[in-house]
């Protein structure tokens, strides 16, 4: 027998085949996912560079509705700065506009937007993470379990032919060895990505919180005056 992936595959048992299958489909869903939140991390990133010092001039100036206007553009969609801001700014100047509560009402009413849009932002942001971290936690054991089954189709093939010695099984234990590296093949990415993400998303909390420390005391000033 020859040991070529494509002579592996044909000379697969259907359990081997369902599992190397269900191994492809996790991978092809990871890579997208790696794929997708690395360009979505990535707009984020450059859109909230170029947003947070105009955003950050405009309201030194006075100018909320100005800072609105630019936090709700189409440039900044993907900003997750501008998102968290805009919430904010939006409340402030609702609840000045109608003059119905006092300073520290305005800013506790601000503050729990803000706390609102982070929130959403925050799980749009994560979307995909947990099944990347799935990806990567079950693939071993789907690979495993793939070997398993191999090794046990390999020695039940021994015992029915009545043949004997390592020559025997040999070529049933590589067939059920491709399963355990194919497993790893899909995991290590996966980890590695999930990893590298969720620092991505803990830089992009820590700017959120920031961004909503800054306009909470920004707000705060023009309410003392």
């Amino acid at each position: 027998m020859s040991f070529s992936l494509l002579d592996i595959w044909q000379h697969m048992g259907f359990t081997a085949k369902a599992v190397n299958f269900v191994m492809l489909i996790m991978s092809i869903y990871s890579l997208s996912v790696m794929i997708e939140r690395y360009m979505t991390y990535r707009k984020a990133k450059k859109q909230s560079r170029a947003y947070a010092p105009k955003v950050a001039k405009l309201l030194k100036e006075g100018k909320v509705q100005e800072a609105i206007k630019i936090s709700s553009g189409k440039d900044v969609k993907n900003s997750h700065l501008a998102k968290v801001l805009l919430a904010g700014l939006n409340e402030y100047e609702y609840q000045k506009e109608t003059g119905s509560v006092n300073r520290d009402e305005l800013m506790e009413a601000a503050h729990r937007a803000i706390e609102r849009a982070t929130a959403l932002n925050l799980t749009d942001l994560k979307r995909g993470l947990s099944g990347l971290a799935t990806v990567g936690a079950t693939a071993p054991f789907v690979g495993l379990f793939g070997t398993v089954a191999g090794i046990i189709n390999a020695f039940r093939g021994m015992a029915l032919t009545g043949s004997g010695g390592i020559g025997a099984v040999s070529a049933g234990i590589a067939e059920a060895l491709v399963a355990t590296a194919f497993g790893l093949f899909v995991a290590i990415p996966a980890v590695w990505a999930f990893n590298y993400l969720t620092t991505r998303l803990e830089g992009f909390t820590v700017e959120m919180d920031n961004s909503a420390s800054e306009l909470i005391d920004y707000m705060a000033k023009k309410t003392a005056t």
